[in-house]
């Protein structure tokens, strides 16, 4: 170490082995690289202990790179970032700071060796699912007694001819000409996830809970869980499968079940638990399993629009085909049977509304139809109501729903694999590499979700101030947190001396006054310097901090706006 004044060019300093003299007009700025979200980023992944764990599984081999740094590339790009791995080393890498954070040597990182993490790390699944879940515990607290659990599918591009996974099912994206995985997650009530499996793009979502069940037995034991999930996995095998295992359930139903409420339905007994909904409890004999009712207005108007948007289409259509019937461009009776045939099957919603028939007149054959009255009231008594089965003998109706309301973090997970995470689609062939890309968006998952309860709490503990000097009563999303930290970056600061060397300064932008309040809410300190790890010229020896000292008229400014002390 050794300590420098510096002066600009033109001041002549004292005569002192010490000083350095600086080309003010020459000093410039190199390196610019994206830091402050991927170093949140990191500093995550630490937090969930993931470095060691990666250690420990895949470092077992000297390699150029530590596998366990690879596998931080890519988990910490689905957070900030997501892309192929080719646009991983061709476009991200380059242009963040993480060279320097996991100090990796310029150039090693490349699509082949991202390819090659991802075989590496998919044999260890059940062994990460387990440290998260006991790291989420240690950390947040977090409890696994509530399951709940839901399905979504993500789509490939490409044939995928070698992958058997990939099958043409029911599509959630909107795409049934693209074949499709299908993906299983489970989460605690916090949305902490707590397992996750893939199935064939054609796998029926009811088929899949036994599988789930044994898989979850496999891994953690037996124990009486309560099992939250949506109609669509209801069956009454399922519902058995369940309670044979000492479980519990609270699930949708299907509404074809409402029918046997009616009674109910027309009730005035509900309880008002928000302003608009109500619920109420319904015991069955002999008194096994309990149902609940449930009522939205919201839902109720938004399904009422619905239906009267389908029956004005319908409505619409048979007059069209009216119309052609007595204008007599239509006169066969067997295409006009056809045509009102797949008008039904076209507005399925409405269809029991209606009476239709073909009727013989004098004048010819003519459509007529007319309103159901009372499947009009069935549909307008339904409309917002939804019901809920449990075999859980404690609670109240209120409290049971509330309980199914958090199934909302399940989709809410979904909607962050989706969306921020970018699960979908995919562009890998085989099998095992599409297993890896999940698992590597399972793992940003777990830094997302990390990163949305340390907001939470902290919020909860001390409400930040925004600028404006209002308290902030809504913690910031996740994503808004890595975007507000995105600004920050690093750079070389370079200063020419009179004698031919360069001073190199790699240093942090000064955080703005929001971003301090973020990294003091997270409760992270941004490093006071970064090492150069690359090789320097002979001329290029002085490469760290350089105090600002008298008679300095240039002042050089640490990762914090203090000036430096040290220089190598």
């Amino acid at each position: 170490m050794q300590q420098l004044k510096l002066f600009p060019s033109e001041v002549e300093p004292p005569d002192d082995p010490q000083v350095a003299r600086v080309l003010l007009h020459q000093v410039r700025l190199e390196r610019t690289r994206q830091f402050g979200s991927c170093w949140l980023g990191l500093q995550l992944w630490k937090r969930l202990q993931l470095d060691q764990f990666f250690e420990e599984a895949v470092d077992d081999q000297e390699a150029d790179v530590a596998w366990s740094r690879v596998a931080a590339v890519l988990t910490i790009n689905r957070l900030c970032a997501p892309g192929s791995e080719l646009a991983i080393e061709e476009r991200w890498y380059p242009s963040t700071a993480l060279d320097d954070l996991l100090s990796i040597a310029e150039g090693k990182v490349n699509d082949t060796r991202l390819y090659r993490c991802l075989d590496r790390i998919l044999p260890h699944k059940t062994q990460l699912e387990r440290h998260l879940k006991q790291r989420y515990g240690e950390l947040f607290g977090a409890e696994f007694d509530v399951l709940l659990y839901d399905l979504t599918s993500t789509y490939v591009e490409g044939a995928a001819e070698k992958n058997p996974m990939m099958r043409r099912g029911y599509s959630r994206d909107h795409r049934p000409y693209c074949e499709q995985m299908v993906i299983a997650l489970i989460v605690n009530s916090e949305g902490f996830p707590f397992s996750y499996e893939t199935f064939d793009g054609n796998r029926a979502d009811v088929s899949t809970m036994e599988t789930i069940l044994r898989m979850v037995e496999r891994k953690y034991g037996q124990a009486r869980r309560i099992w939250v999930f949506d109609r669509g996995i209801v069956s009454e095998e399922n519902l058995r499968a369940i309670r044979k295992r000492g479980g519990q359930y609270l699930v949708g139903t299907p509404r074809s079940q409402m029918k046997q409420f009616e009674k109910q339905l027309l009730k005035d007994d509900w309880l008002q638990v928000r302003p608009d909904v109500e619920v109420k409890k319904v015991a069955i004999p002999p008194g096994e399993e309990t149902y609940i009712l449930c009522r939205t207005a919201g839902r109720r108007e938004k399904e009422r629009a619905i239906r009267n948007r389908f029956s004005i289409r319908m409505e619409d259509a048979l007059q069209r085909l009216a119309k052609a019937i007595e204008t007599g461009r239509l006169k066969d009776r067997n295409k006009m049977e056809r045509r009102l045939g797949r008008i039904q099957a076209s507005h399925s919603q409405v269809s029991d509304l209606y009476d239709l028939a073909l009727r013989d007149t004098r004048d010819g054959v003519r459509l007529q139809w007319s309103i159901k009255e009372d499947r009009k009231l069935w549909h307008g008594l339904r409309e917002g109501a939804y019901m809920l089965r449990t075999n859980l003998q404690a609670g109240t109706a209120e409290e049971l729903w509330s309980r199914y309301k958090q199934l909302t973090e399940a989709e809410a997970s979904f909607r962050a694999l989706k969306s921020e995470l970018s699960i979908r689609p995919l562009f890998h062939q085989l099998e095992p590499r599409v297993k890896a890309h999940v698992m590597v968006a399972f793992r940003g998952y777990a830094l997302w979700v990390t990163l949305k309860h340390l907001l939470k709490r902290r919020a909860a503990i001390d409400p930040q101030p925004s600028v404006s000097g209002a308290t902030n009563a809504q913690p910031l999303s996740a994503m808004k947190a890595l975007a507000l930290l995105s600004t920050l970056q690093s750079a070389d600061i370079i200063l020419p001396t009179t004698d031919g060397r360069e001073i190199r300064l790699r240093r942090i932008t000064e955080p703005t006054a929001e971003q301090k309040a973020l990294l003091q809410q997270l409760d992270l300190t941004l490093p006071e310097r970064f090492e150069l790890h690359r090789k320097c010229s002979a001329l290029s020896k002085i490469m760290c901090s350089i105090a600002a000292v008298e008679p300095l008229e240039i002042t050089v400014l640490g990762a914090h706006g203090g000036p430096s002390n040290l220089i190598h």
